[in-house]
């Protein structure tokens, strides 16, 4: 248990960090353990995959991976074993197939010489970026510092890595330089039955200002990230992280509250379109994205829950 109580620290430090990544980082976990149990296989890998589950509570993708790949089958311990492995596999194999796919038929939608705004770092809006540049689309980037984290450090790095025109600003520096904007791009955390985005905090305002200045708002988000939960009647936990990545010791010491929530919800009346890996699709037909791939396993756990009326 040793292994997995390591990669658990790791998603909740943000060693790991990134939807897609934290899904297919929990799906080799529960392989890797599998592969060393010897008895009690059931039990054993149970609680390696609750231990997993309760890192991050907003990541849909991690909740969708770990089921997937927990619906195995076997009478005896290595038929148990060779089944979750060869889910396991699976799973990764839609990660990195899903990421190529959405890069595919995003970059259609690109239009010459345009300039793209981003949020926080996502591989999914990476993949329609760089298949832009590959595609000689002559594509330039603004990107969020995204605080208290700063993945945009990580997005920009990535970028200019591939030779990408890339600027950083500030997040408050959105509605400034979206006049400028041809497109928004962000990834999603998660995707409510009625097409709600569940994304990092910052993007709703980010949809708020594309929708004011009528710049076509995209999510870039692989099937594995809608939520089978909402369609039982669930909503999303919203992860609030420590207040020490956002205040300095002082101010904490001093009694002062501090509130940091790490994500936030984007309605889908501010999306204008979702790029899966089955195709570009309007918010509205979340619902059926959801049921297509997960309607026939609807979750029973109890969780704390956000009001609905927040998804509108």
């Amino acid at each position: 248990m040793e292994m997995i109580e390591e990669a658990a620290r790791k998603i909740i430090n943000m060693e790991v960090r990134g939807a897609a990544k934290i899904a297919r980082f929990a799906a080799e976990s529960l392989l890797k353990f599998a592969q060393k149990i010897d008895d009690d296989f059931d039990v054993k890998i149970k609680e390696a995959a609750d231990m997993l589950l309760n890192t991050r509570p907003t990541a849909v993708s991690l909740y969708n991976a770990i089921n997937y790949v927990m619906q195995y089958s076997g009478r005896t311990v290595e038929e148990k074993r060779e089944d979750l492995i060869k889910r396991a596999l699976e799973f990764i194999n839609w990660v990195d197939s899903a990421r190529r796919e959405i890069g595919k038929i995003g970059v259609r939608r690109i239009k010459q010489s345009a300039t793209i705004l981003t949020h926080c770092n996502s591989s999914a809006a990476l993949s329609i970026i760089k298949e832009a540049h590959e595609a000689g689309k002559d594509i330039e980037v603004f990107a969020t510092e995204s605080r208290p984290r700063y993945q945009g450090h990580i997005t920009v790095r990535e970028l200019k890595s591939e030779g990408i025109p890339v600027t950083l600003i500030v997040d408050s520096a959105v509605r400034y330089f979206m006049r400028e904007m041809d497109y928004v791009i962000v990834g999603a955390d998660a995707i409510t039955v009625n097409g709600a985005l569940i994304n990092k905090i910052g993007t709703s305002q980010i949809a708020l200002c594309a929708n004011e200045f009528k710049v076509p708002f995209m999510v870039a988000a692989e099937t594995y990230k809608f939520s089978p939960k909402t369609l039982a009647g669930e909503t999303v936990v919203i992860e609030e992280r420590s207040p020490r990545e956002v205040a300095p010791e002082d101010l904490l010491s001093a009694g002062i509250r501090v509130r940091n929530p790490a994500f936030d919800i984007t309605p889908r009346r501010y999306i204008d379109l979702i790029i899966t890996e089955i195709g570009a699709i309007p918010p509205e037909m979340a619902y059926l994205v959801i049921k297509e791939r997960f309607g026939f396993r609807l979750p029973t756990e109890e969780e704390i829950i956000v009001s609905p009326e927040h998804y509108d």
